[in-house]
């Protein structure tokens, strides 16, 4: 018997290119769905999530990104070829009062197996804290309404995948099985 869920799980890729097309609306409720039912540390839901999809503003983050972190500067994968939110349609930031790092990290693969599960592609980019978590950023945080104090988590891409990436090896000997350790 195939586990539908397993298999999602297994043939999630990171997509950097996208077609030029938007997620529906149900496919984005779904998705944030998918997000806020995401399990937290003592179930404190510390994340607050925003969801970026015009197009303009996106390459004015770009911009403002770019000129924080420096044009010629690979803080990101494809860097001298696009733009930090790898040209995906729709952006979604988690922001977090206090270190909610691995409440971040769970929500994050909540909505990379939701979109994944719907035929989206998703690309995880952390570089984008290198303006959000700077001063500049606080105009960024201002306008999707989010207080300065909140500490920028991590933004995913989320879009129609225009390639098929294979995937990675993956490293060995990272595992170990303990039935009965020697105390």
């Amino acid at each position: 018997m195939e586990n539908i869920v397993l298999k999602t799980i297994l043939d999630r890729r990171t997509i950097r290119f996208y077609k030029d097309e938007q997620i529906s609306d149900e496919q984005l409720s779904a998705i944030l769905e998918a997000a806020v039912w995401a399990p937290s540390g003592r179930n404190g839901q510390p994340c607050h999530i925003r969801v970026l999809q015009d197009k303009k503003a996106l390459e004015a983050l770009n911009v403002d990104f770019k000129n924080k972190v420096g044009w010629d500067t690979p803080a990101y994968t494809n860097w001298n070829i696009s733009p930090v939110y790898q040209n995906a349609p729709t952006l979604i930031f988690l922001f977090a009062e206090g270190n909610s790092a691995m409440d971040g990290g769970i929500m994050t693969e909540n909505i990379c197996i939701a979109a994944k599960s719907m035929g989206l592609g998703t690309c995880i980019i952390a570089s984008v804290g290198g303006l959000m978590n700077e001063p500049e950023g606080n105009v960024w945080k201002k306008r999707m309404n989010i207080p300065e104090d909140y500490k920028f988590l991590i933004a995913i891409a989320v879009g129609y995948p225009d390639e098929d990436p294979a995937p990675k090896p993956r490293a060995e000997g990272r595992v170990e099985i303990i039935k009965e350790l020697a105390l």
